[in-house]
């Protein structure tokens, strides 16, 4: 499955903010989005998801507009896993998770042995038990549960790791790694921390102003020059165990 945009245009209550966008998303790797605040992001992530709709231009899924899909359709190609999810009620996690073969589903229909087969190795691959009360790192975990289990080539995310501490972050990318390689899923991330974009990314697409500024392997596209051009100020990068390592200093 190929994700492309071509060319699009997005504007916030008739401002324009993204114009002449074209990127193309590479199959089976890890993909993240960095840039400021307010680069476009996020913006970005939301069309890819069919939230918001362009302007003009058009997003591409395997050379067919995301918007010639039928929902269930899109929905069995895509999942998306948003910043800000919340767990209500006394819902279970294989619940949870189960309504990521909603997709598949006809009306009325009930889940099958293979969905609930497919559910099992969801919870089994996100390393989830059904917990009582969830922590911060074990809820997301339970997205990504979900999102396993609709089967889809292709996972959106909208910073994974925020409002996480440090050792549930380290897991999640891990999970995230993991999945990408294990099951060749095209992953596509919004990121707001530059080192681990940098650790966890096979490509990174740097966003400004609605813009792309750059992109490429992190190993080439992070410098001194490209930083400064992104955030406006000096950082330093330096070379540690070949890998690059972005400082806020100088």
């Amino acid at each position: 499955m190929l994700m492309e945009v071509k060319k699009i245009k997005f504007s916030y209550q008739d401002k324009p903010f993204i114009e002449e966008l074209s990127v193309k998303f590479k199959k089976n790797k890890i993909t993240s989005i960095i840039g400021p605040n307010g680069s476009g992001k996020s913006t970005l992530l939301m069309l890819l998801s069919r939230i918001y709709k362009a302007k003009d231009g058009t997003i591409t899924l395997n050379d067919k507009n995301v918007w010639d899909y039928k929902i269930k359709e899109f929905a069995k190609n895509v999942a998306v896993v948003h910043q800000k999810n919340q767990i209500y009620g006394d819902l279970d996690v294989k619940t949870i998770v189960g309504y990521g073969r909603l997709p598949y589903l006809s009306y009325h229909q009930n889940l099958s042995e293979e969905d609930y087969q497919i559910i099992d190795w969801a919870i089994a691959t996100t390393n989830l038990k059904e917990y009582e009360n969830l922590s911060g790192g074990q809820q997301q975990r339970v997205w990504l549960a979900m999102a396993l289990a609709q089967k889809t080539p292709i996972l959106l995310l909208d910073e994974p790791t925020t409002y996480l501490d440090v050792k549930y972050q380290i897991e999640i990318l891990n999970l995230i790694k993991e999945i990408n390689k294990k099951y060749q899923m095209t992953i596509i991330m919004v990121h707001h921390d530059i080192n681990q974009a940098i650790n966890y990314s096979d490509e990174i697409i740097a966003m400004k102003d609605g813009k792309i500024l750059f992109q490429g392997v992190p190993e080439e596209v992070i410098t001194l020059a490209s930083l400064k051009s992104l955030y406006d100020y000096d950082l330093s990068v330096i070379d540690y165990n070949h890998q690059k390592i972005v400082l806020n200093y100088q």
